[in-house]
């Protein structure tokens, strides 16, 4: 199994909206950052806005922030926004099967319970649990200059071996 592109640019878009949560970023500093095309991102940040995981500002001080809390933001939800409008197997698009085993196969029935599986699994986790706590993530998706992530009212902290790091 392999997520396409823009489910991946999607999830590093939100990670980093998220560690950034104190301030609207631009769409250029997260294609920085994560080192993607502007033109593709914003065509997931257009189907992010669109799903209501982020919300956008126009105008000179404009951009982009997560339009609902970190922990609410599902993983599972995120994928499935991306991924569900592609059929993993031909014979699970319902429009384009040509497949002429459908009638007698069970492997359609073996992959639509493992990519259940696979989307519950993504369930248990959201934004918040993917950077809460992260302090390698946020060392490579916090701002210059922004403070350190608060999450919950408690302050930012970072795991002992990478504290030092940063504050080198």
């Amino acid at each position: 199994m392999r997520l396409t592109t823009r489910t991946n640019l999607a999830m590093r878009t939100l990670m980093f909206c998220a560690v950034n949560g104190d301030r609207i970023v631009r769409k250029h500093e997260i294609a920085e950052a994560c080192n993607a095309s502007e033109n593709h991102l914003a065509q997931v940040v257009n189907t992010l806005a669109q799903r209501g995981f982020i919300e956008t500002q126009r105008g000179r001080s404009g951009g982009l922030r997560l339009a609902r809390n970190m922990d609410e933001i599902g993983v599972g939800e995120v994928l499935r926004t991306f991924e569900a409008v592609l059929p993993f197997v031909e014979c699970l698009d319902g429009d384009n099967n040509t497949c002429p085993l459908c009638g007698a196969c069970r492997f359609r029935d073996a992959i639509g319970a493992a990519l259940e599986a696979f989307y519950s699994a993504m369930d248990a986790h959201s934004v918040g649990d993917l950077v809460r706590d992260n302090a390698a993530l946020e060392h490579l998706l916090r701002l210059p200059g922004a403070p350190r992530i608060a999450i919950c009212g408690a302050p930012g902290r970072a795991r002992p071996a990478v504290a030092a790091e940063l504050e080198a």
